[in-house]
């Protein structure tokens, strides 16, 4: 087991669910990144549960080495070999091999003659734990979304949705854990990016469904999904996780990394290692909504205008929400010169740019297309100089600061009240935002 330090408190913490995301492999991940082993063990005997043990394994999945959760209670096996895990529906970790960490969803069933605690007795388990308020909130949170999401579909209270005996074993392991583990990194910020949900069918106590299971998509409601790999690949436990506790779901954001761990789900995926990866650093600067990777390309070409009108035309484009605008010299027929203006546009943005080239040129149509963007993450940052503070935009790949530019109307702010050149403040920007950049430091 990796060493421990508290340089991984109060950062930001980032998932990679690339292979989905279950309760199981979120503690295991945490853990790997450097959570002590003691603070999921710890708030799992807090729950006084009679016979639930849980403990940690080494796996591989693919090419990658991570670290497993495993849960055990009495009786266990027979109860498995009998029902095979369908009573807890959705075993991202595909749990047909029988092995330990079944995740995990809960079926409500009431025809199987299972033992089960209902919402309301977990609800007062939780309450009575002796750890943290902060543990007991999470939790309660992460089981709260599961059991509003289950009344709903299923048509019973919240207090009653039942969670069968596998179901209630592995949720309280896993919820109980992973809000500890969480709590203990106190993070600044935690992000996600698009959570991969699987494709094709999954079993559960109702019989087929469609993946990703109705639990799932209720509790990714308004969450950026992708539709890729085979069978379920995020539970509804996972889901209720990253919806309790991600604020921004997008790339991961600039910032210099100090670790990451890697949490091993129980079989092998045949596009992908089944693991899902969990990463911490320091960010730079303040993260920047992620860019539109769709755009609007909207282009007119002009040749009876006076040229004295590009500028305002350019201003008025951006006005309406142009992400970028550009002017460009060309020859139509009969050699007229001629220029071509163009406009990069999100979607929801489009009529108004249009409407701003109608209204401050003189062209009599735009014509549209479509292109895709592969665009970095981006933030905000502040540099010194001497003559004061000037903004940088820093731009990163997957976390890594690849350049950091100063923005030249600070520079040129600060020149004007200095009196010195521009090119004076922003050669010190620039050094200053040089130190910014650099690869990923430090290792999980």
């Amino acid at each position: 087991m990796k060493k421990t330090s508290t340089r991984l408190q109060g950062l930001h913490l980032h998932f990679d669910p690339l292979s989905g995301i279950a309760g199981d492999m979120t503690v295991a991940a945490l853990v790997d990144l450097g959570v002590p082993e003691a603070v999921v063990t710890g708030a799992v005997k807090a729950m006084k549960v009679p016979g639930l043990k849980v403990g940690f394994e080494k796996r591989k999945r693919g090419a990658f080495a991570g670290l497993g959760f495993v849960v055990t209670w009495p009786g266990m096996e027979e109860k498995e070999e009998g029902h095979h895990h369908h009573d807890h529906g959705h075993d991202h970790d595909h749990d047909h091999d029988h092995d330990h960490d079944h995740d995990h969803d809960h079926d409500h069933d009431h025809d199987h003659h299972h033992e089960h605690r209902d919402y309301a007795e977990i609800q007062r388990l939780l309450k009575r734990a002796s750890f943290s308020q902060e543990v007991k909130e999470l939790a309660l949170e992460i089981f709260d979304g599961i059991a509003r999401v289950e009344a709903k579909l299923h048509g019973v209270s919240v207090g009653k949705v039942a969670f069968h005996e596998v179901g209630a074993f592995d949720s309280i392991a896993d919820i109980v854990g992973t809000a500890a583990a969480i709590a203990w990194l106190e993070p600044s910020s935690i992000s996600s990016t698009p959570v991969v949900v699987g494709t094709g069918t999954a079993w559960t106590g109702h019989g087929r469904v469609a993946v990703p299971a109705p639990a799932t998509a209720a509790l990714l409601r308004g969450v950026p999904v992708r539709a890729e790999g085979q069978g379920e690949l995020t539970t509804p436990t996972g889901a209720a996780i990253l919806a309790a506790v991600v604020d921004e779901f997008g790339d991961l954001p600039p910032m210099v990394l100090q670790g990451q761990g890697y949490g091993a789900g129980t079989r092998e995926l045949a596009d992908r290692a089944n693991v899902l990866r969990v990463t911490v650093g320091q960010p730079v600067g303040q993260a920047l909504p992620p860019s539109a990777t769709e755009v609007r390309l909207v282009q007119a070409n002009i040749d009876d205008m006076n040229p004295q009108l590009v500028e305002p035309l350019m201003t008025a484009l951006f006005a309406a929400g142009a992400l970028d605008a550009w002017v460009t010299s060309i020859l139509m027929k009969k050699g007229r010169p001629a220029l071509q203006v163009s406009a990069l546009v999100p979607e929801a943005r489009r009529a108004e740019v249009a409407r701003a080239f109608f209204q401050n040129s003189t062209t009599l149509g735009v014509r549209q297309a479509t292109f895709d963007r592969v665009v970095l993450g981006r933030s905000a940052a502040r540099v010194p100089t001497r003559f004061g503070e000037v903004a940088v935009k820093v731009a990163a790949l997957d976390g890594e600061v690849l350049g950091a530019t100063p923005e030249f109307d600070d520079c040129r702010r600060l020149a004007g009240k200095a009196g010195v050149p521009v090119r004076r403040v922003l050669a010190e920007a620039t050094a200053a935002a040089a130190r910014l950049v650099g690869g990923p430091r430090g290792k999980g």
